[in-house]
Formats: C-alpha cells, structure tokens, sequence
C-alpha cells in the first residue's frame, strides 16, 4: 500500500446545496470570518484553525451542513489504498462528491456500508460519529474524522410522497421532528396528544402532524385543503394565528409554526407561550427577511432549553427547536 497523509491546520465547513454563498456571509457578517482560503465545490476551508475557532467560541455556522474539524491530507495510488487507510482510521465514512465522481464511489463502496440513500419518515439518526472525505483529484482527498453531525454528509433526505401532503412544507417538519428527537429525546407526537399550529394553510405541516395520529388546532386566515378541513383530528380556526392567546388555545402538548412573518412577531409568540406554561415543545420556522440581523437571532438562541439548527429543507431561514 502506498499512501501519505498529511495533518492541516485548517477547518473546514460544508454548506447546504446550493448555499455556499449563504454560508460565506454567515462566516464573515455574524463571526467576523473573512473569505476562505480555498474552495472545493461547497466545501470552504479556512487556514489556521485555533484562530478561526477562537472566532467561533463554543458556536458553529448555521449554514454549514457540517464541519471537518480535524482534517488531513491523503494521497494514494489505489481505490483500494485509500478505502483500507480511511479504514484504519475508523467505521463510518460519508463523502461529499464535487469531481471524480466515479472514483469517489469505488472508494466508497470499499468501505463499511452506511445508508446514504434517501430514508423513509419517521427514522431515528444514529448517535455513531460519521467522518467526511472528499476527492480533489484521482490520487488525492481530504478527510476528517471529527466532524460536527452524525448525518452522513450532514444532511438528510427523505422519500418524497407526490400525492397526499398539500404542500412541500411538509418535509420540513420531517426533518425538524427527527431532529428534535435527536437533539431532546423526545418522542414525536402521537396519538392522544394536542398541537396548535400557527399559519397552517394549506396543511403541510398539519397532515404530518395527523399522520403521526395528533389532533391539530390549525390557525389560519385561509382554509386548508379540503381532506384536512373534514378530518376528524382537525380543528381549523379561521384567524390570525398571533392574537389568539395561549389561554384561549388551552393546554398543548406541541406549538407548531411556519408562518411568514418578521421574525420580531415570532419571538413575542414564543415568549408567550413559554411564559403560559401551557406547552411543552415547540418548532417554528424563523423566516429571514432580506439581511440577518443576527442580534435579533442570538434572542432565540439564547432562550433556555432551545436550540437553532439549518433543516436541509431550509432555504432563506432557520428552524427554531425548544423543549420545556
């Protein structure tokens, strides 16, 4: 076997499809970060790692899918070559493939199987470490062991149904549910639980809820979609989902929302319902409004118990996850 590793002392961050640009101004406008110093594909690297963590603190950019924290160099002469020294290294492999595709898969197929395919909700994420590689050319990779996501990649992907959900919103909650029981342990909702729901038209977010077998409270100015309007674990409420008061709503086990609104007017909405005591988890989507203030994003973040991650079905906004 003929290989060669070399460590670096660099960092480098994955963003989410189509949104390196994102991650980029995240980096630079939030923790003072200048351009990378490279690019491959989607993946930035950034040299001198300590000094780039010192400018993360104990904080990591929501736009990065994931993030190679110990990275190195690998050059090889076979695909075999580079699978057994990926191997000695540790088990779980996942690549991020922006050239040599082929070649990326041969090596990826030398290597322990891990599911990379598109999954079926619902579906608990592994608490095994997954390391990152990617190719730069036929003999060389990067890689790391240590990252920051136990997803593949750092993403996930579920199987799309094109018949039943009203909209495409509903991935989202897919994931923000499977995340939210990564992160809290908590079950998703279920049978016999109540969740009220906040801007719910046309119904994405309430038909997965539903399908779970919750009863939804859903709030809106518009109907939802005709099969939702006649189930029998809907209740639809024509209204202005943000003057209703949690008091009125009653006792809940689960606040959704993902309507449009500043995000100003979504911080009020949770700081009601948390201070009425009246529910014990919460998901809603913080939708961005031109420039990220990220003053105003540190408010969410720094409300107990909560946590602010990117979806992989997000685009110009993220996800706000809290548990009592």
């Amino acid at each position: 076997m003929s290989t060669k590793i070399r460590q670096l002392d660099s960092i480098l961050f994955l963003s989410f499809p189509d949104q390196a640009e994102l991650l980029k101004s995240e980096l630079n406008r939030r923790f003072n970060i200048p351009s990378p110093d490279e690019q491959f594909g989607e993946l930035l690297l950034y040299e001198n790692k300590n000094k780039i963590l010192e400018k993360l603190g104990n904080k990591y950019p929501y736009w990065a899918r994931t993030v190679m924290l110990n990275p190195f160099m690998l050059d090889f002469d076979s695909i075999k070559d580079a699978a057994n020294e990926l191997k000695g290294i540790q088990r779980n492999w996942a690549p991020y493939q922006f050239k040599c595709f082929r070649r990326a898969q041969l090596i990826q197929d030398n290597l322990p199987y891990i599911n990379l395919k598109e999954r079926k909700f619902p579906v608990e994420i592994p608490k095994s470490p997954v390391g990152l590689y990617t190719l730069l050319d036929e003999h060389t990779l990067i890689a790391s062991s240590e990252t920051t996501s136990f997803l593949p990649s750092g993403a996930i992907s579920f199987i799309e149904d094109h018949e039943n959900p009203p909209s495409r919103a509903y991935l989202k909650i897919q994931e923000s549910l499977t995340m939210f029981r990564h992160f809290f342990g908590i079950e998703l909702p279920s049978k016999g639980q109540k969740c009220f729901e906040a801007g719910a038209c046309p119904g994405g977010w309430t038909w997965v809820l539903t399908e779970l077998g919750a009863f939804v409270h859903a709030v809106d100015r518009a109907e939802l979609c005709e099969s939702l309007m006649k189930n029998p674990l809907v209740k639809f409420q024509a209204h202005d989902a943000f003057t209703i008061k949690p008091e009125e709503a009653g006792p809940v086990d689960w606040v959704f929302s993902d309507v449009i609104c500043y995000p100003e007017r979504l911080l009020e909405l949770i700081k009601k319902w948390i201070e009425s005591g009246l529910t014990d988890n919460m998901i809603c989507t913080i939708k961005m409004q031109g420039d990220i203030d990220w003053k105003l994003i540190d408010e969410f973040a720094e409300i107990k118990n909560s946590k602010i991650i990117h979806l992989n079905y997000n685009k110009h906004e993220l996800t706000w996850l809290w548990h009592k």
